[in-house]
């Protein structure tokens, strides 16, 4: 990732309207949000449900396996082996796996050989929770200060939210009391947005993410919510309630950061909000009009918002810590326990 909206101050609100806008019906009411804020957990008696114990060290190495092919960039031996390695993983699982392989168009012309690989527990059932991830990897290190144009491992930016996704699929399909049916999005060429300091053009990060929005899996594909995961990954990480989420979805805010709280890891969602951040959440609002929440660490000290490490040769292994692994993963987790799927379901 990523861009952050609230740098453009002004724009920022113009982006906010124009995302209102494009899901406004002619009456001028926003489809299916206020249903959704009357389901606030808020207003909700709240208790935690039964659920399986994530295993931090499975998605450990789980990211651990996608850095060791080298950086992930689309149009590399690496990428297309990690993919592999991800389609594979998911159907030893068990789960339907549908890859959507496409061509993107990146900002500077190049044409990138691209993968949104799907994954789905329990296809029968037709309540369901939509999670995803980028497993790509950004293609230069503009933020560091050396090798510049070097790609980077993406061991947070990338690989943490893969990771956690799939301790989750693979706990799902040994469990087989989860209430509601969960999908799994890997979306590819995410982070092949354009670099700063050039003219401005729009749409250029979340690439795999546009693709998929205008290209739904599977027709009228729609389940309750969307969580998205990015830098999910990094020791002391900080979850900020971030802008787009926010505006499209929330309840599901306030439910993934209630539960948090309610399994005590108060620490890593922090109850105030943060900027709008372009990432593949955005999309999935804006044109699948799927309601998507974005998990991504925010670092207010850090003059790149989201910490030292971002799009640097530092996003390696090291910057990795199993407990904040755990605590996203058994949160997200925990949500999905504790949904009351619909009788006629």
């Amino acid at each position: 990732m990523k861009k952050l909206l609230a740098i453009h101050g002004v724009a920022l609100l113009l982006i906010l309207g124009f995302v209102s806008c494009d899901k406004t019906t002619q009456t001028g009411k926003v489809e299916g949000l206020d249903e959704i804020r009357n389901q606030n957990p808020e207003n909700q008696e709240f208790t935690l449900q039964p659920a399986p114990q994530f295993n931090g060290d499975s998605a450990y190495f789980f990211i651990q396996k996608q850095v060791e092919f080298g950086p992930r960039v689309p149009n590399t031996s690496a990428h297309k082996a990690c993919g592999n390695y991800l389609v594979q993983v998911l159907k030893d699982m068990g789960a339907t796996v549908i890859e959507q392989d496409f061509i993107a168009t990146a900002f500077s012309g190049t044409k990138l050989e691209s993968k949104n690989i799907i994954a789905q527990f329990n296809p029968s059932q037709k309540e369901r929770i939509l999670l995803g991830a980028h497993w790509d990897s950004r293609p230069f290190a503009d933020q560091d200060t050396d090798n510049q144009d070097h790609p980077i491992d993406g061991a947070n930016d990338g690989a943490s939210g893969v990771g956690v996704l799939l301790e989750i699929m693979r706990i799902l399909q040994s469990d087989s009391t989860a209430p509601v049916g969960v999908d799994i999005i890997l979306f590819d060429s995410e982070d092949y947005g354009q670099p700063e300091g050039m003219d401005y053009q729009p749409d250029t990060w979340c690439l795999g993410a546009q693709h998929w929005a205008k290209n739904l899996h599977q027709p009228n594909y729609s389940p309750k919510y969307g969580i998205l995961l990015d830098m999910v990954g990094a020791k002391n990480a900080k979850f900020y309630k971030e802008g787009i989420s926010l505006e499209y979805a929330p309840n599901v805010v306030t439910k993934v950061w209630k539960t948090g709280s309610k399994l005590g890891y108060e620490n890593f969602f922090v109850e105030q909000s943060a900027g709008a951040i372009t990432d593949d959440h955005f999309y999935v609002n804006r044109l699948a009009r799927i309601p998507m929440i974005d998990i991504i660490q925010h670092d207010p000290n850090s003059t790149s918002y989201f910490g030292s490490y971002w799009h640097t040769h530092n996003d390696n292994m090291e910057v990795i810590d199993k407990a904040t692994l755990k605590a996203v993963g058994q949160t997200v987790l925990q949500v999905i326990y504790n949904e009351k799927p619909d009788k006629a379901s």
